[in-house]
């Protein structure tokens, strides 16, 4: 079996904690989580020329991600993200506006990449500007080979009916959350309980797969004619959630990739946000069980 190349499309930024800065980005987030799971995992953003933007490509390259589909934009100041934690771990955030990925700029590299990559991930978030929302459809259109799978990944007033809409009809995975299936519900006229709205998303967008994250209760996966409940893991203590979807989603994906029982699926991603959740940052090392490609 060939090697799998899968990519993160849209934001680089830094977390900006209380008591220090963390790279992420949900797409690089999930690039790294499938590097370390066995795939190769490329990056496609943009960063600022900045020091803030040499100290991502330096970060991300110590991490093992392929890097050569990120562009540089002279004008506008890498991404960060003020995130503030709960008691509980979880993370709420401030984007500022007009930053480099807001100017997605797909270089030659990325654009070959298109062609190549098993597997695309993708969110709302950095289809927030025109300008990079178009980026990310025209790869999506030169990757007609790729799973491409649509993590939702709401933020703020960031979204709209029409992006999420048009995002759907482009993905054939669907990973969300507990709140985002809330929030969208009206959007589409969702009714019923979280299996009901997600079932009616999976038949209305024809997709392969519908992933619901429960946060510490769990996740609810749609695919290959079943669904399948899974309670979660507890995690006894929790350092942050930051990564913990993002690992979930990359898990998936390549489960998916593998042919594996939906079975098997739950329980690998389930398993790895749970130790995501109790390291900090959205990137920490990976015990070796948990790779996924040998």
């Amino acid at each position: 079996m060939k090697q799998l190349l899968i990519a993160g499309l849209g934001e680089i930024l830094f977390d900006v904690l209380a008591d220090s800065e963390e790279i992420g980005g949900a797409p690089v987030n999930f690039a790294y989580h499938a590097g370390r799971l066995g795939a190769d995992g490329a990056a496609i953003s943009t960063i600022g020329d900045d020091e803030r933007g040499r100290r991502a490509i330096s970060e991300l390259m110590n991490r093992k991600l392929c890097l050569s589909g990120v562009s540089v934009d002279p004008d506008h100041e890498t991404g960060y993200v003020e995130a503030r934690l709960d008691d509980q771990g979880v993370a709420t955030y401030h984007f500022p506006e007009d930053i480099a990925w807001d100017h997605l700029k797909l270089n030659d590299v990325a654009k070959g990449l298109a062609a190549e990559v098993d597997a695309v991930c993708f969110g709302t978030l950095a289809q927030r500007s025109r300008i990079s929302r178009e980026e990310i459809r025209a790869f999506l259109d030169k990757a007609p080979q790729a799973l491409k799978i649509y993590d939702m990944n709401l933020r703020q007033n960031f979204y709209s009916k029409e992006v999420i809409s048009d995002s759907l009809q482009r993905a054939d995975v669907l990973k969300l959350n507990d709140d985002e299936i809330n929030v969208i519900a009206p959007m589409f006229g969702l009714v019923g309980n979280e299996r009901e709205m997600l079932k009616t998303l999976h038949d209305e967008f024809n997709l392969k797969c519908s992933v619901l994250t429960r946060g510490s209760k769990g996740s609810l996966i749609i695919g290959k004619g079943e669904e399948l409940v899974h309670p979660g893991i507890a995690v006894k203590d929790i350092a942050d959630t930051i990564g913990a979807g993002d690992s979930f989603t990359a898990s998936v994906t390549i489960g998916l990739l593998l042919e594996h029982s939906l079975e098997s699926i739950s329980e690998h991603a389930n398993r790895l946000a749970a130790h995501v959740c109790s390291c900090k940052g959205a990137m920490p090392a990976i015990p070796a069980e948990f790779k996924l490609i040998k």
